[in-house]
């Protein structure tokens, strides 16, 4: 049971930090979703983005904890730790 919470809160975190994406396009940019990755893909950005769409892990975070979740909170942190790899690789 474990194993299963870490996983649905790694999930969590993927898909909080993709709503952050999705989020900042739709309401500071005036791209597409699928063009402004393309283009902050091109001028080298992606990064920054993904960055700015973690916050949202934050959120997420806390709420786990407020509901006694804390796998699932650790799986949104560990899901935090993977998106900073992908960052610093990309």
């Amino acid at each position: 049971m474990k194993k299963a919470d870490l996983l649905l809160g790694v999930l969590i975190g993927f898909a909080a930090t993709f709503i952050g994406i999705f989020l900042f396009f739709t309401l500071f940019t005036d791209f597409s979703f699928g063009e402004g990755i393309r283009n902050y893909e091109a001028f080298g950005y992606l990064g920054k983005i993904i960055t700015i769409g973690a916050v949202m892990n934050l959120i997420a975070f806390f709420i786990l904890l407020k509901i006694n979740k804390e796998m699932m909170a650790r799986g949104v942190v560990l899901a935090t730790i993977i998106l900073t790899v992908i960052t610093l690789l990309v």
